[in-house]
């Protein structure tokens, strides 16, 4: 294998696997997420990112391929942080500041 062929199918790979995990998370995020995040429902994401998953598995046709791509990466930085924010998701944090503490905020001993 080329070096060209053998970087070829590293980046076909990782659209493969972006695309495999978006619809997983299309697939666990609640239906009514969507509709509160004024997104397209839960059934278009997994039509569309499945869509995506198969022609990255079967069909071997570059345009279809960065179509899905396009298609995982607008899930990625529109859909999932929008879905998130009102599901109540984050990490550990719930809009606090960076002086929060575990138990509030702190005041600095005042």
């Amino acid at each position: 294998m080329t070096a060209f062929g053998g970087f070829m199918w590293l980046i076909f790979t990782a659209m493969l696997v972006l695309a495999v995990v978006a619809l997983v998370m299309a697939a666990v995020a609640r239906e009514d997420a969507y509709r509160a995040a004024d997104k397209q429902n839960k059934m278009f994401w997994l039509i569309i990112l499945g869509v995506t998953v198969a022609v990255n598995l079967l069909v071997p046709m570059l345009f279809l391929q960065i179509a899905g791509l396009i298609a995982t990466i607008v899930f990625f930085v529109d859909v999932r942080p929008a879905l998130r924010q009102v599901s109540g998701g984050g990490r550990g944090r719930r809009g606090g500041s960076s002086s929060d503490g575990p138990y509030g905020p702190y005041n600095g001993g005042r």
